[in-house]
């Protein structure tokens, strides 16, 4: 009897799961990430969360410009986002933040000098990365895209990129 089972589980073992040896069979190209045919847009705002910032994806109705992705920060956190405990740290500024693309770049003018801002770093860190991970012209990804912070009362500006995690790092001159 031992035998006869040693035999069957042999046999049942050897047949294996119905997978034939056919090779590989094309299946088409790999998933990617978002559709662009879609006609829909996403802008990447960063907002502050639980675990430090964040990026969060908000569909919009047009090509997500430098400008328009901080103007949509600035309106903070829509009722989704706030539910899921989202904040900015952005503070309030009298003036107008304009930012502007260039070639590979993005320029962020502040309406006040960076020390006179409220919010520990995280809101600048909140407006450096939605800025680099707008629509830049030059086709770089938002990692080597260069911002350059402009302060109100400075002639100079700084130069800084921001991560794929979200963390701010100079650029050395």
């Amino acid at each position: 009897m031992k035998r006869a089972l040693g035999v069957v589980l042999f046999a049942v073992s050897a047949a294996g799961c119905g997978v034939g040896s056919t090779g590989p069979v094309p299946a088409g190209a790999p998933a990617s990430g978002l559709q662009t045919g879609s006609g829909s847009h996403y802008a990447r705002l960063y907002f502050v969360g639980p675990y430090g910032i964040q990026a969060v994806p908000r569909e919009v109705d047009a090509p997500a410009t430098p400008q328009r992705t901080v103007d949509l920060l600035l309106e903070g956190p829509d009722k989704a986002e706030r539910a899921r405990g989202l904040i900015t740290e952005v503070p309030p500024v009298r003036g107008r933040l304009t930012v502007r693309a260039a070639d590979g770049a993005v320029d962020v003018y502040l309406p006040v000098p960076v020390a006179r801002m409220t919010g520990g770093g995280l809101g600048l860190s909140q407006i450096i990365c939605t800025a680099a991970n707008a629509d830049v012209p030059g086709g770089k990804q938002p990692p080597d895209v260069d911002v350059r912070v402009h302060e109100a009362g400075y002639s100079t500006a700084w130069t800084v990129r921001c991560d794929a995690a979200g963390d701010v790092i100079p650029v050395p001159t």
